[in-house]
């Protein structure tokens, strides 16, 4: 099964439409090589990615927009056992992750 890139860019438009990024500071959980992240962050004010998959998030590093180094942030953490403070972000998203 080979994996679609959605060029018609439905999942950014059903993104958008379910939640204002806005200068909003963003947490994805299972972030992964950071497709979806992609669609989202430039909209934030800050955007952290969490995987505990140390491949996939080289990966996100590597592919991450250089429009979006001192914004769009990635750490190998467990969603089970998250180090942030309360109130640190605005949104979740969580997306294709088990």
């Amino acid at each position: 099964m080979t994996l679609q890139k959605d060029p018609e860019n439905n999942e950014t438009r059903s993104l958008h439409a379910l939640a204002d990024f806005t200068g909003r500071r963003a947490l994805e959980i299972g972030c992964g090589e950071g497709r979806l992240t992609w669609r989202y962050a430039r909209s934030t004010r800050l955007t952290v990615g969490i995987d505990p998959d140390q491949d996939s998030l080289r990966a996100a590093m590597q592919d991450r927009p250089a429009d979006l180094l001192g914004k769009a942030f990635f750490a190998r953490l467990s969603a089970l056992h998250l180090p942030f403070q309360k109130e640190t972000f605005d949104i979740a998203v969580l997306a294709w992750s088990l």
